[in-house]
C-alpha cells in the first residue's frame, strides 16, 4: 500500500486532512470503507431509539431537580444529535470513499469533524457542568435549589453549546484552531471534573456522620439533602463520565500522534475510523447506563415500552 511522507510542521496536519480524501492514501480501502459505513449505521440508528426513549422519559421524570433534568436532557439531544447527523455523514464519508467520489468525501469529510467536534465538546461540557452541579448540592445544601436555577442552568448549557460550535466551525477555516481548543478545553475539562469528584468524595467520607445527623435533623423540610439519594445520582454521573473518557480517549490520542506523525497510510485511514468510532458507540452506550444506574428512568422507559408493545412487560 502506498505510504505518503510528509514533512513541514503546520502544513503537515493540513496535508493530511487532504489526504484522507484522495486516491493516493485512501483507494483501496473499498472493503474497510463498507464495513465502517454498515457499522456507522447500525450504531445511528441504535443511538437514536435508546436516546429518543430516554429523552420522552426524561420529561415524565419528577424526581429530579429541574436544573439537573435540563442537563441531563441537554447530554441526551447531543447523543440523539450524534445519530442523526454525525453518523449519518460519516458512514456517507465511507461510502464515497469506497466509490472513490473524491469530492463528496471532502464535504462530507469536513461536515462530520465539524458535527462531531461540536457534539463531542458539548457532551464534555455538560457532564463537567453535572459534575460540579453535583458538587454544589453537597456543598450548599438547603442553599443548593435557590442558587442553581433553571435560568443559570440554561445560560450555562448555552454558553457551552456556541463555544463548542465556535471552535468547531474552525475546523473549516485551520484545522490547528480546533486541535488546539481540544488540547485546552479536553483537560480543562477533566481537572474540573476530576478536582469536583475527588472533593466530592472526600467530603462523604470524612463527614458523612455530620450529614447524616444534619439530615435527620432536618428531614421535616422539604429541601434537606437525602445522602443515599445523593451517592446515587453522583455515582450515575461517574459512570456516565467514565464511559465519555473511556470512549474519547481512543481517538484523542490517534489525533495527538497524527499531528508527530510524517508517515502516513492506509492502514492509518482505517485505524483512524475505527477510533472514531468509539465516540460514536458512546452514544448508544449513555441510554443504557442512564436505565441501569438511574431507577426512575429505567422504570419509565419500561412503562414506555409496554404501552408501545400493548403487552405485560415480561
Amino acid at each position: 500500500m502506498a505510504r505518503n511522507n510528509l514533512t513541514g510542521g503546520g502544513v503537515q496536519m493540513e496535508t493530511y486532512q487532504e489526504l484522507l480524501c484522495s486516491p493516493s492514501l485512501a483507494s483501496g480501502l473499498q472493503q474497510h470503507s463498507i464495513y465502517l459505513a454498515v457499522v456507522n449505521v447500525i450504531l445511528s440508528l441504535t443511538a437514536i431509539l435508546g436516546n429518543f426513549l430516554i429523552l420522552v422519559n426524561l420529561r415524565k421524570e419528577s424526581s429530579l431537580h429541574l436544573p439537573s433534568k435540563l442537563l441531563y436532557r441537554c447530554l441526551t439531544i447531543t447523543d440523539l444529535l450524534v445519530g442523526l447527523v454525525s453518523q449519518p455523514l460519516h458512514a456517507i464519508y465511507w461510502i464515497s470513499i469506497a466509490n472513490e467520489h473524491w469530492n463528496l468525501c471532502r464535504y462530507t469529510r469536513d461536515a462530520t469533524y465539524v458535527t462531531i467536534y461540536a457534539f463531542c465538546g458539548v457532551s464534555l461540557g455538560t457532564m463537567t457542568v453535572i459534575t460540579i452541579d453535583r458538587l454544589l448540592a453537597l456543598l450548599l445544601g438547603l442553599r443548593y435549589k435557590q442558587t442553581v436555577t433553571l435560568k443559570r442552568t440554561s445560560i450555562i448549557l448555552a454558553a457551552v453549546w456556541v463555544l463548542c460550535g465556535v471552535a468547531a466551525l474552525c475546523y473549516i477555516l485551520d484545522y490547528r484552531i480546533t486541535l488546539w481548543y481540544g488540547c485546552i478545553g479536553v483537560p480543562s475539562c477533566l481537572l474540573i471534573s476530576m478536582v469536583s469528584y475527588k472533593k466530592i468524595f472526600r467530603t462523604l467520607v470524612h463527614h458523612q456522620a455530620q450529614v447524616q445527623v444534619h439530615v435527620q435533623l432536618q428531614s421535616s423540610q422539604p429541601n434537606s439533602l437525602n445522602i443515599s439519594r445523593y451517592r446515587k445520582v453522583v455515582y450515575s454521573a461517574l459512570w456516565v463520565q467514565l464511559a465519555l473518557v473511556a470512549c474519547y480517549a481512543p481517538s484523542t490520542i490517534l489525533e495527538i500522534l497524527n499531528v508527530h506523525k510524517r508517515i502516513f497510510s492506509p492502514q492509518l485511514v482505517v485505524s483512524r475510523g475505527i477510533a472514531v468510532t468509539f465516540p460514536y458507540f458512546n452514544s448508544k452506550l449513555n441510554p443504557f447506563l442512564y436505565c441501569w444506574k438511574i431507577s426512575e428512568v429505567r422504570q419509565a422507559v419500561r412503562q414506555t415500552i409496554r404501552q408501545a408493545l400493548s403487552c405485560p412487560w415480561n
